[in-house]
């Protein structure tokens, strides 16, 4: 039994509530207190290449983690890009950072280069720095730090309340942050969301250690920051919402043409799809298949406060697609590059159906005994990928390597190898 596991059956020292307990097995108790202000201060905005050099110097000169936190203009502007970079580190103080006024941060990348970067969900924010040329060497992420200890909610705001008892206002999350001057309250909480960073990696980090899980969180750490960036997606025009409704080939063949356009016209004029033309009114239009502008008026989505010319050149998608052949078509579903959808398995291999799940009883259940989300212990694909395909020969080697294989962490293969050759033995007698 590891540390972990010891940890986990002692029912008194189990998270409750949001916060890990004290060291006598108590949860603190005390009102949280509202972070209203930085400690010195909003600090001013960087905007030109000389402000930004003294900042580089002095984070340079401060010592231990970074703090670091990224704001995008999602749902207002196309893409992911950074409008605003937050950092904060012992000796330097908190910055904020215009990334239009000053694009590249390469130089601030490479001053950090050595440093642990600490960040909430750091996959949301990786691509966005990348972009810019901040790329971390070591980083801690406080939400999977969060999930890893069994908090039950691991939101920034409920990570600091329920672990330093501090409130941070979270009003401003999902406004645009491509607006100039950024007004003074966005500021003020952008600010505060890099306030308390490293003390709460501190915190999570002790409670991580007391847990017997400080060294999965670092595997964990350390495949985040080592994985290359993401494949471009392929076909992402299948991923319009009501995409289940739409079954004809034809039709599949208007959503992406009226998808593609869209695409353009808002890359063009940098603001978010979704302003230019709803995904409803591209699958109603998909379904349609209107025969001209005029019918195309008529349909949800298009008539409303939309110009001619706006109508034709959604009209003008349509018709491409009408004028396809048969061999140009979309084909129906993606192809398939792994298992079937589980719930196909009992008709296509009912022992392969009854060894996922067995397996997922087991994962499931040694999740909860480690206080964790599954997903956290081993990702569902991974699990279906090995019931699907087992070793020709099912034992620990075996079954690790395949684990291995796919992608799971030394600390995931240690503790999920015995569950699943369980699992795969008990189905294949």
């Amino acid at each position: 039994m590891t540390d972990a596991h010891e940890t986990a059956a002692d029912s008194s020292l189990r998270t409750t509530g949001g916060a890990p307990p004290d060291d006598d097995g108590s949860s603190a108790t005390e009102a949280p207190i509202p972070l209203l202000e930085p400690r010195e201060g909003i600090p001013p905005v960087i905007a030109d290449e000389s402000a930004l050099a003294r900042m580089i110097a002095a984070f340079k000169a401060g010592s231990g983690p970074v703090a670091v936190d990224a704001e995008r203009a999602s749902g207002y502007r196309y893409g992911q890009r950074a409008y605003l970079v937050q950092l904060r580190r012992q000796g330097a103080g908190s910055a904020l950072i215009d990334p239009v006024a000053c694009p590249d941060l390469s130089a601030l990348g490479e001053a950090l280069s050595g440093a642990e970067w600490v960040l909430h969900a750091a996959t949301q924010d990786l691509p966005c720095l990348r972009e810019i040329g901040m790329v971390p060497t070591r980083l801690f992420d406080t939400e999977l730090a969060g999930r890893l200890a069994g908090f039950p909610r691991v939101g920034l705001g409920a990570m600091v309340e329920g672990v330093l008892g501090f409130v941070l206002e979270k009003g401003h999350s999902a406004v645009d942050w491509s607006t100039r001057p950024l007004p003074e309250p966005w500021l003020r909480y952008a600010a505060l969301d890099v306030e308390l960073l490293v003390d709460l990696r501190d915190a999570l980090e002790k409670e991580l250690d007391r847990q017997g899980k400080l060294e999965w969180a670092r595997q964990e750490f350390d495949a985040i920051a080592s994985a290359p960036p993401p494949e471009p997606r392929k076909d992402p025009w299948r991923r319009t919402s009501g995409m289940h409704k739409v079954r004809r080939r034809r039709q599949l063949a208007v959503v992406r043409e009226l998808w593609q356009t869209r695409d353009r016209i808002a890359q063009r004029r940098d603001v978010s799809p979704g302003k230019v033309l709803g995904d409803a009114a591209i699958v109603e239009a998909a379904l349609a298949v209107p025969a001209n502008v005029h019918a195309l008026a008529a349909l949800n989505g298009f008539g409303h406060r939309m110009s001619k010319r706006q109508l034709e050149q959604w009209q003008a998608a349509v018709d491409r697609a009408k004028g396809l052949s048969e061999a140009q078509l979309p084909q129906p579903g993606q192809p398939v590059t792994g298992p079937p959808p589980p719930r196909a398995w009992a008709d296509k291999d009912p022992v392969a159906a009854a060894r996922l799940s067995a397996a997922r009883a087991g994962v499931s259940a040694l999740a909860e005994q480690l206080t964790m989300p599954q997903e956290n212990l081993i990702t569902p694909d991974t699990v279906r990928r090995v019931c699907w395909e087992p070793p020709a020969v099912v034992d620990a080697e075996s079954v690790a390597a395949a684990l291995a294989g796919y992608g799971a962490r030394p600390w995931q293969v240690e503790l999920v190898t015995p569950v699943l050759v369980e699992a795969l033995s008990a189905k294949e007698a």
